[in-house]
């Protein structure tokens, strides 16, 4: 199976920018077998594409002319890439010098601190920007997913083997931990839709894989996150934590 279908891609280009858009999905479906698991007390398995595989980091590139901005999380014999619509993974390719990268016309050549993206529509030039740690489970025990936001800060963390969330709003002045049940998932788009089932307080997470860019560090992730609780919506980042 092509690389970029067993993610769910197709890559579009607007101008000079590197977009990935989902393929037809069927939501429904998985939006079902993700409940059953929730009705069975299960955490239901995410779309790989909110993960980073074996990678221990996340690196941020600025990209040029485009003004556009990449993550990426290198693993073994592949390169998770993330742009502001979508994601893809590009198989390890042989190449004399660097490290190369690449599914049909979509490629990755990083050669130390630059890099450069190949479309067919034409080459973005990459500068590495910033670089993060990729969260592990030895830090966040018994978490799934974990998201953040600022201004003031919130953060959320799905569990591993059970439907619950944990909301910490206020700077952690405020803690809730709450059942969910899944309103959309689609593994092809790398998206998310959770929210309380007829409990108070109403709460929805939506997660959707791209790049996202903490907005005070500007360190890089794989996955956006908004909030919706107490009559506010607050947008974050987040990453999947693989055990």
């Amino acid at each position: 199976m092509n690389t970029l279908k067993a993610w769910g891609g197709a890559i579009a280009a607007v101008g000079m920018m590197v977009i990935l858009g989902g393929c037809a999905a069927t939501p429904s479906t998985e939006t079902k077998a993700a409940n059953q698991a929730t009705l069975d007390n299960r955490a239901p398995f995410l779309p790989s594409a909110l993960f980073p595989g074996s990678a221990q980091r996340f690196d941020a590139w600025h990209c040029e002319p485009a003004q556009q901005h990449l993550v990426a999380a290198t693993n073994a014999n592949d390169l998770r890439l993330w742009s502001l619509h979508g994601a893809w993974r590009l198989p390890q390719a042989v190449v004399a010098s660097g490290a190369r990268y690449q599914d049909g016309e979509i490629s990755f050549w990083n050669r130390g601190d630059e890099a450069l993206v190949e479309t067919p529509r034409g080459q973005l030039q990459c500068s590495l920007a910033e670089q993060r740690d990729a969260l592990t489970r030895a830090e966040k025990p018994g978490v799934m997913f974990f998201g953040q936001g600022n201004e003031p800060g919130w953060t959320v963390a799905l569990a591993n083997d059970t439907p619950t969330l944990t909301m910490e709003t206020n700077y952690g002045e405020e803690r809730l931990q709450l059942p969910y049940m899944v309103s959309v998932m689609d593994n092809e788009a790398g998206r998310v839709v959770i929210e309380n089932a007829d409990v108070e307080p109403f709460f929805r997470v939506r997660i959707d894989a791209g790049a996202c860019f903490d907005n005070m560090s500007g360190k890089p992730f794989p996955a956006r996150v908004t909030l919706t609780y107490g009559g506010e919506q607050y947008s974050g980042c987040g990453q999947g934590i693989a055990p």
